[in-house]
């Protein structure tokens, strides 16, 4: 067994030195190992995969068919060694998981979490200040969330009123212009910081209260824990409006100003895809089939088109 666990490492190393990041593949392909150990298993069979991949029974069947998928992709590569491995079949679970409906903020639920935020204790420390900042950010950028938490200190470029983003999904790096309200925010934030941590030990931007990097895990839960403190979510809801969808309110906000001004949207979209970090326009597009109000004024520039033409 040990040999298979090498064998994932090599896997993982070379799938990754071809900038795929595999987090959660790597996470599970450990676990099915642990799990081949736990049965005195040394050979991938098709059952042990199907075993091992629904095991979670709490979680929709997406969520099997991925883990399988894992399996699969490192059985193809292992049989090359081990000719006794059994690669899962295409099909066996033919699940796709459904996208999620975005949830659109208001204004004022924005601002109630940005307030909640800022009333975090405790209230002397970085803490209140770091998600105030973080969740404002994020609200007016459009920003993933991985990318504001891997945010470098040199990556603030606030003279220029410039984020540098490096690498993240598709490994694409990009520009993101700030306002002026916004640049002004950060510098309060940076001056809490700096008070509180002259200098930082880590050369991450956004910083925990014991000034270190922040983790995904630490900021999904302190935004959970304000939006049911908030209303956002009721108690013991296990699913609710999600930091992801304050990128989705950026976006399609961004596409009901153009409709509503009469800007042309189909040569701005290439524009917005890149401030967003698309790999494709397509990816863009999605934002116009979410919400009816975009369809609706989607529909009514058609029409009036159409007219002219007529």
């Amino acid at each position: 067994m040990i040999c298979l666990r090498r064998a994932v490492e090599n896997y993982l190393t070379m799938r990754r030195s071809l900038g795929f990041k595999l987090r959660d593949m790597g996470h599970n392909l450990h676990h099915f190992v642990s799990f081949m150990e736990q049965q005195g298993a040394s050979v991938i069979t098709v059952e042990l995969a199907l075993r091992w991949a629904k095991q979670p029974q709490d979680v929709q069947p997406a969520h099997w068919a991925a883990r399988l998928g894992f399996v699969r992709s490192f059985a193809r590569y292992w049989s090359a060694i081990d000719p006794r491995t059994e690669i899962p079949p295409m099909g066996l679970l033919p699940h796709r998981a459904k996208r999620a409906k975005p949830y659109i903020y208001s204004n004022e639920e924005i601002e109630r979490l940005l307030n909640a935020a800022k009333n975090l204790p405790p209230s002397t420390s970085l803490r209140p200040w770091t998600y105030y900042t973080l969740f404002g950010l994020l609200a007016v950028t459009g920003m993933r969330i991985s990318e504001v938490i891997h945010l470098e200190y040199g990556d603030v470029d606030l003279d220029q009123m410039l984020l540098t983003i490096r690498l993240t999904k598709f490994n694409k790096s990009r520009l993101i212009p700030l306002h002026p309200t916004t640049v002004k925010k950060i510098k309060r934030y940076l001056q809490r910081r700096d008070q509180l941590y002259p200098p930082p030990t880590t050369s991450r931007f956004f910083l925990s209260n014991q000034g270190t990097p922040l983790t995904d895990c630490t900021v999904r839960w302190t935004f959970v824990k304000l939006s049911h403190q908030i209303g956002l979510r009721k108690v013991g809801d296990r699913f609710g409006p999600r930091i992801h969808d304050l990128r989705h309110r950026f976006a399609v906000t961004t596409l009901l100003y153009w409709y509503r001004t009469g800007v042309d949207v189909e040569q701005r979209l290439p524009v917005l895809s890149t401030y967003l970090g698309h790999a494709h326009v397509t990816d863009t597009y999605w934002y116009l089939s979410a919400i009816p109000e975009l369809l609706a004024l989607t529909k009514d520039r058609l029409e009036k088109r159409w007219e002219a033409l007529s």
